[in-house]
This record gives structure tokens, sequence and C-alpha cells, in this order.
């Protein structure tokens, strides 16, 4: 395997993010019932929904995504820094992050059940975005060739494993009632549909103008320019952002711009083989 990386519970995450007493921290986390927990994928657009559902949670305030950088406002669990938020004095409801496939997660997660939004997107994007970010960051194994990360990226050898692997296992959930299921594309295609949704799941009612002010607001380009969710406040020595920027063109379908005709070949049978049993209708189908 690879030096800065650890196998936990058979997938690949990178070990100086997430230290043994990290990941011990997350084993024993006490959740609560009115938990928000954004699930993904790496690349999947997480930063997206950290911006998206404090803006809702808060009934439109700006402050809740313009006072803290978004991997402290809304923190993935498994990451080092999440120990040291005092999570359990955060007044309800908390909202979270998470790379885990649904069976990583701990105990306590399937014990009290807090509420899931499951965020999914064209795997081809994801493997776009994960090779241009692969390529900018410090603490990731470097991609190699484009198409040596390709067989990689298929294979599941790569962070949090295989991508098919993910979406297959928080789909297959329990108790399916308390997690929202949403594409990427979704969100492209109508922010202010998907915005609605969410918080008509979340219980959060909100008038038409809040929700068009939310989806305006996180619109790509306007979110690129929130210095607390564009990772300008990261040191490049982690995140170079000369390279390639983090929050890069936030569409669909860019993977047409980076896959050869023989590659988009290979990536479609390998997922028609592996998605052959999953019923659930995405949106980029």
């Amino acid at each position: 395997a690879l030096s800065c990386t650890q196998l936990y519970k058979g997938v690949y995450l990178p070990s100086h993010l997430h230290p043994p007493q990290s990941l011990k921290y997350y084993e024993d986390f006490a959740f609560r019932p009115d938990d928000i927990i954004i699930a993904t994928y790496p690349k999947s657009g997480t930063t997206w929904m950290q911006e998206i559902v404090p803006l809702i949670v808060s009934g439109g305030d700006p402050a809740s995504v313009e006072t803290l950088p978004n991997w402290n406002r809304v923190p993935w669990l498994e990451v080092y820094n999440a120990r040291n938020l005092n999570l359990e004095e955060r007044p309800s409801p908390r909202v979270f992050a998470t790379h885990f496939h649904y069976n990583m997660m701990p105990p306590g997660f399937f014990e009290v059940k807090p509420r899931v939004i499951y965020v999914m997107r064209n795997p081809k994007d994801v493997f776009t975005s994960s090779f241009h970010y692969y390529g900018i960051t410090s603490f990731l194994v470097k991609p190699g060739s484009q198409s040596e990360f390709l067989h990689k990226f298929l294979d599941g050898k790569v962070m949090f494993g295989s991508w098919f692997d993910h979406v297959k296992s928080w789909l297959n959930a329990e108790d399916k009632q308390h997690i929202m299921y949403i594409c990427y594309e979704e969100m492209i295609m109508d922010l202010k549909d998907s915005v609605a949704r969410i918080a008509q799941f979340l219980e959060k009612p909100l008038d038409a103008e809040v929700v068009e002010k939310i989806a305006d607001r996180c619109l790509f380009k306007n979110m690129k320019q929130n210095n607390m969710s564009n990772y300008s406040m990261v040191s490049c020595e982690f995140i170079d952002q000369t390279k390639s920027e983090f929050l890069r063109k936030g569409i669909a379908g860019d993977w047409k711009n980076q896959l050869t005709v023989a590659e988009v070949e290979h990536f479609d049978a390998v997922y028609k083989d592996k998605m052959k049993d999953v019923k659930y209708k995405f949106a980029w189908d």
C-alpha cells in the first residue's frame, strides 16, 4: 500500500487527515435524532451541500455560511479537526459531513438514525474532478497518468474506495425513511426545486422568496466568491490552487472534455456490469 494512506474497514484513507484517534472519536460519536448528515463519495457535491444545508436550517441567514470555514461549519466526522470543535455543545440541529460508506458508519448512527442527505454524481464527472483534485493536493497519492488513474478509480484503489460500492451501500441502506437521495445533476438542472425539496425533507418549510434567495446564493459562481467555502484559506502546501481551483467548474458533463472515446467505452462497460442490479433512476442515465 501507499505510505500516506491507511486501510480502514477495507477502504483507503489519507492517514494525516484521519489519524487513529479521529477515527476512534467517530466510532464513539454520540448522535442525536435531529442531526443532519451530508453523506457523499468525494467530489460529488459535498462543498455545495455544506453551503445549502446551513442556509436552509437557518432560514436563509447569510451568517450561517459567512462565519466559519465550511470544514468547521459542517465538519467531516472522520477528519482530525472534528474532535476539537466541541460538537457535543453545538445546538441542534447539528450538520455534519461524511465520506464513509453506509457499512462503515459507527454503531451510534444505526441506533439513533439521524437524518441523511446522500448526494450522488455521474461517476465520469467524479473521476474527472478527482483527477484534477489529486493533482493539486499534497496529501493524496499522485494520480499518475489519466489511464492509470482511471484503472485505479474503476478498481476502487483510490481514497474512500470504489464509487460503485459507496453508492450501492447507501442505496441499499435500511431505514430509508430518514435518508434523502439527490443527484448533483438535479441540483444543476433546478437548484430552486432541489433547495425546496431538501427543506421539505428537513421539515423546515421556507417561503418561496427564501428558497429563491438561498438558491441564488448557492449558484456555483456566487459560492465560488465565498472565501469561507472556496478553500482560499487553506495553505498552498496542502492545496495548490495555482494548478487548478478547488471549486473548478461546477458543471455536469465535464468528462466529455477529459475522457477519450476508448476510456468512455471501458468506463461504460464497467458501469453497466457493476450497476446491473441497481434499480435507482439516476439523473445522468
